[in-house]
């Protein structure tokens, strides 16, 4: 059992916490819980820790039969946590290996898809993930702006959807947005001064969503791209949306339309 935070695993768990440079480099991010242990294919998972109290449980010790695991002192564990009340397991998990070009070669008539710029908030960022398995999203493109996707936060609030929702990071949003033109899919922009309401487009055929960051949304340049400026109206005196929850209506209304037509 390791009983020190002076620890060399311990230091490295806490810096692929807090450190996205320390998560790129060692290509690894860490998952906390029960259910992201669960979620997560037994292939990318490297390493496994309980804390000791975890442990007086038998459905958990049944849960880590035939697994590798690394015992920490329940204030070991409790300092090596990102959050508050910790279920007492977290995993190192290897990234799942994507990238932008592959991602967009897949790209078909059929496809849903979600392209993002700036997108500031780990949570916002997690739940779209969520909220876009749900309605059968193809995957994501983001900028280097976003984000980090590995940010424990964002991991926690995909609630797994991150092993299963195909994503890849973009150097060039532009180019991402031609090649998506190249294979047939429309790019609608969520924006305020949208032409139309966002349920008159037809979303049948190959669609992308551009969505933008929390406070200003999408940047001239980017909106620019879009095929197509939607618009979700609202009462009252709001000014905007929350980001996820807008992405989640476009993305539910294509789900809609396509489920209609099935």
């Amino acid at each position: 059992m390791i009983t020190s935070t002076s620890n060399l695993q311990v230091k490295n768990i806490i810096q692929l916490q807090k450190k996205s440079r320390a998560r790129r480099q060692q290509k690894l991010f860490v998952t906390e819980g029960v259910r992201m242990f669960q979620e997560a294919p037994p292939e990318l998972i490297a390493r496994i820790y309980v804390s000791e109290s975890f442990l007086q449980d038998p459905a958990h010790r049944e849960l880590l039969k035939g697994r590798q695991w690394e015992c920490l002192a329940d204030p070991v564990f409790a300092r090596a946590s990102d959050t508050q009340t910790p279920q007492g397991i977290l995993c190192l998990v290897r990234m799942p290996e994507y990238d932008a070009g592959g991602l967009l070669s897949r790209a078909d008539a059929n496809g849903l898809w979600l392209i993002l710029e700036n997108v500031q908030d780990p949570g916002n960022l997690g739940t779209m993930f969520r909220t876009g398995e749900g309605a059968g999203i193809s995957g994501v493109i983001m900028d280097r702006s976003t984000v980090d996707i590995y940010n424990p936060k964002t991991i926690r609030s995909t609630m797994g959807s991150i092993f299963r929702v195909p994503f890849a990071v973009t150097d060039s949003l532009p180019d991402a947005v031609r090649q998506f033109r190249k294979q047939g899919v429309r790019v609608y922009g969520a924006h305020l001064e949208g032409s139309v309401c966002y349920d008159e487009p037809d979303y049948g055929g190959g669609t992308a969503f551009l969505i933008g960051n929390e406070g200003n949304g999408l940047t001239e340049e980017a909106a620019a791209l879009a095929d197509q400026r939607i618009r979700i109206p609202m009462g009252g005196q709001l000014e905007s949306l929350n980001a996820a929850m807008a992405a989640g209506i476009l993305m539910y209304e294509a789900n809609r339309q396509r489920r209609r037509r099935s």
